[in-house]
């Protein structure tokens, strides 16, 4: 695929991977709608990215959304759709870990009622995380979801061709969703990942440049590319 002239959809679109990933389409040439459920906050748009308002899990304001903007080449999804339950499973509330599943769901609605205003060369990319194939400790929230995720964009692949649908799956990534600052942020991060093959912590940027190559590539479909350091060998 050729990114430039193509019409991009991102939910999630005006903050970390999401927001970067904004950011390369629209250098590349793109017209890119940044779509989140608070656009008024966006900051660091780049000139000539439109916004729009959405919540992933309400599929009447979704179908409504997908026929305005109708048709476009691309859709990416990096919204988390929720609250996200955290902690030891044998701890954890029953209803955090079942809102959670937020996140599929609202993933579920885009793919759903998002690929029928695709043409046979649209693209799809959706965001998984580390912890659907290595469990950390208290992530087991994290890696039932993101499991689910990657479990279904393989089986839809099967569905959709030519269209194509894959995930791109992150590591530890420094985002504004962490607000520790200064020094305690760097000692949060390197404590963290300073296991990893790549003791760091990545950036949105390296995210959205692992989503690029999987809307560029057409020779890649129903698979999970992992933008990690390594967490996954480490």
């Amino acid at each position: 695929m050729d990114i430039k002239g193509k019409k991009a959809l991102v939910f999630g679109g005006t903050s970390g991977i999401g927001l970067a990933t904004v950011h390369r389409l629209s250098a590349q040439g793109a017209t890119v709608i940044a779509i989140s459920r608070n656009p008024d906050k966006a900051v660091d748009l780049p000139a000539g990215v439109s916004t729009a308002a959405c919540d992933v899990r309400d599929q009447t304001a979704l179908e409504a959304l997908f026929a305005a903007q109708a048709p476009f080449d691309i859709l990416v999804s990096a919204a988390t759709g929720g609250d996200r339950a955290l902690g030891p499973f044998m701890d954890m509330d029953m209803a955090g870990y079942q809102g959670s599943f937020d996140k599929l769901w609202g993933y579920a609605n885009v793919v759903r009622y998002g690929l029928g205003h695709m043409p046979e060369h649209g693209s799809v990319v959706l965001v998984s995380g580390s912890p659907a194939r290595k469990c950390g400790s208290g992530q087991i929230a994290l890696s039932s979801v993101g499991s689910a995720v990657e479990a279904m964009v393989r089986g839809i692949a099967k569905e959709i061709k030519p269209r194509r649908i894959n995930v791109m799956s992150p590591g530890l990534i420094d985002t504004p969703m962490v607000p520790l600052q200064g020094d305690e942020r760097s000692a949060h991060y390197q404590r963290l990942t300073g296991g990893n093959l790549i003791p760091r912590p990545g950036t949105a940027d390296e995210c959205a440049h692992g989503i690029i190559f999987l809307l560029e590539n057409d020779f890649v479909t129903g698979t999970t590319v992992d933008v990690d350091g390594g967490i996954l060998l480490a």
